[in-house]
């Protein structure tokens, strides 16, 4: 296990350039070697989500496959490759999870995130978007029989009715931004 510092897990213990074990942790956002003065920094990453409503307040979720928080409920959405605007980045994440690219996708709002992965906390600024559902579908349940999962990331599809403050806490949700995103969405205050 990973010995925290300032509440975060990572506390590297040796340089990634020439091996140096005496390698200094400034406060989990900077780490330098002073063997051979490598730098490594720990900034945050950009990832995007979508939410895919129907008319009926229904929105769209994945049960996720893989950690962090397998089997809770996710937008679609992924990290942002590089030399990728998060535009793109929603439209090439719900065709890769969902089986189907997001159209008319508009932006919502952005919340940070945490996101721990093999026992690396990652900061990430999560870019909210938008989407009604495709026109020839009348409701999410509808439009989730034409998905096709990535099994390697995506169990099941659900949609849950997203109206109020109680229907969004009564969601199992992986991420705290996906609940910030659709208290905004609602209309609430977000705490």
């Amino acid at each position: 296990m990973t010995k925290q510092i300032n509440g975060l897990k990572n506390d590297f213990k040796m340089c990634p350039m020439c091996g140096s074990t005496k390698i200094e942790n400034h406060g989990n956002r900077k780490w330098i070697c002073p063997d051979c003065g490598f730098d490594l920094y720990c900034n945050v990453a950009a990832a995007v989500g979508v939410v895919i409503r129907d008319r009926y307040n229904n929105v769209l979720f994945e049960v996720r496959a893989k950690e962090p928080r397998k089997g809770f409920l996710a937008l679609p959405g992924g990290f942002v490759d590089f030399g990728e605007s998060a535009e793109e980045a929603v439209v090439r994440e719900c065709r890769e999870e969902i089986g189907v690219p997001v159209e008319g996708a508009e932006f919502l709002c952005t919340a940070p995130n945490t996101y721990e992965y093999k026992n690396i906390e990652y900061k990430t600024c999560d870019i909210f978007f938008v989407a009604e559902l495709p026109s020839q579908f009348d409701s999410i349940d509808d439009f989730i029989k034409s998905l096709k999962a990535e099994e390697s990331e995506v169990l099941a599809f659900k949609s849950c009715r997203v109206e109020t403050l109680d229907d969004i806490e009564k969601i199992p949700l992986a991420f705290e931004s996906a609940k910030y995103t659709l208290k905004k969405l609602a209309g609430k205050k977000c705490n």
